[in-house]
């Protein structure tokens, strides 16, 4: 479990010297200037010419490059959730006023948690007819996010898929060739609302290049919410929540890290939602149980990881859990490595350049 978020984390004050380290965490700490220019608006090709910066000393490879950064036996971790086409379209009855959902978690055959458009003008009882859809909210929106009840002939999951679309990031202005572009080359499983972007810069040549290089590749899943990647409100760390995700570790996954632990190599994740689950699902001695339940692990500074040495992951926006996450790994040097990449040009965001650390344990 992730140790409290009271813990000793020095953090100097923008206005003073005042050293905040006996105080709780504040989100504004994990707060950074993102200039606009420096957010991925081209999805890079091939996938992966994208740059990996390495956090140790602030070298860089190319991603087809990163066999070069691991060991034989090494196994890497990768999330095999798809995107669902999660973003519905409709009309209310009876005005015929436009409206939004998108789906960011099923809750059950009948009930989906949603995040609305226009809030304000869909309350409790409001059908939409999106298509071959209908949907109805089930309860009146907070901060945009209802529950609500989708009906439609046959299988309701065959019925997303025709008449919704796969949801790209609002800060992502570009145009894709096509939406499969915001799929990962691992993506199996139907189920999140937004792709594992750690993921994206793999190609089959790369994991051939692995292969080769003896180093394996385990999946999970874990179903992205869209949560995961909202700003945290003002005030304390400790105070936000997380929403929970459904995560799964099988007993093929269990069984690699078992093997990778045998032959003394690494357990690596492919972006954070690898990480929080296989921290999850940690045991005794660096090993991982199975797991199939919603989980809602925060990873705050002081967290100690028990499976995971290093991690591949993209640079995040500003106050998010993600860069909780981050700081939990590299402590105060986070903000430098961010530094540096915005001077030396990374890209940043889903569609941008890749960051690889390697965790003290």
């Amino acid at each position: 479990m992730p140790t409290s978020v009271w813990t000793r984390f020095p953090v100097m004050d923008r206005d003073s010297s005042f050293n905040r380290s006996l105080l709780p965490m504040q989100t504004d700490d994990f707060d950074y200037v993102l200039p606009q220019d420096r957010i991925a608006q081209v999805a890079i090709e091939p996938r992966d010419d994208a740059r990996v910066l390495i956090a140790s000393d602030l070298s860089e490879v190319r991603f087809c490059e990163i066999a070069d950064l691991l060991r034989p036996d090494d196994l890497l971790v990768v999330n095999r959730t798809k995107v669902r086409a999660a973003r519905l379209i409709g009309t209310r009855r009876p005005n015929g006023g436009k409206s939004e959902l998108l789906l960011t978690k099923r809750v059950d055959p009948l009930r989906w948690q949603a995040l609305l458009k226009p809030a304000k003008k869909l309350q409790t009882g409001t059908i939409i007819d999106c298509g071959v859809i209908t949907a109805e909210v089930l309860t009146d929106p907070s901060d945009g996010v209802a529950m609500v009840a989708l009906s439609a002939e046959g299988d309701i999951e065959s019925a997303i898929a025709q008449a919704g679309e796969v949801p790209l990031p609002p800060y992502f202005h570009g145009v894709l060739e096509t939406s499969d572009r915001y799929q990962t080359l691992f993506a199996r499983t139907v189920g999140s609302s937004a792709a594992p972007t750690a993921a994206l810069h793999f190609t089959d040549e790369v994991v051939d290049t692995l292969a080769g290089a003896g180093i394996r590749i385990a999946e999970v899943e874990l179903e992205v919410g869209l949560d995961t990647f909202r700003p945290m409100g003002e005030g304390s760390v400790e105070d936000h929540v997380i929403h929970s995700e459904r995560a799964i570790v099988d007993a093929a996954a269990v069984g690699a890290v078992d093997d990778t632990r045998k032959a003394g190599g690494r357990v690596i994740a492919v972006g954070t939602t690898v990480v929080r689950t296989l921290e999850a699902a940690a045991r005794q001695d660096r090993h991982v149980g199975t797991l199939e339940s919603d989980i809602d692990l925060f990873i705050v500074p002081g967290f100690r990881f028990s499976v995971v040495d290093a991690v591949f992951t993209n640079f995040h926006a500003p106050r998010t859990t993600l860069i909780v996450m981050i700081a939990a790994m590299l402590g105060e040097r986070w903000r430098d490595v961010y530094e540096h990449a915005i001077a030396r040009d990374f890209r940043f965001l889903s569609f941008g350049d890749s960051m690889y650390i390697e965790i003290s344990t």
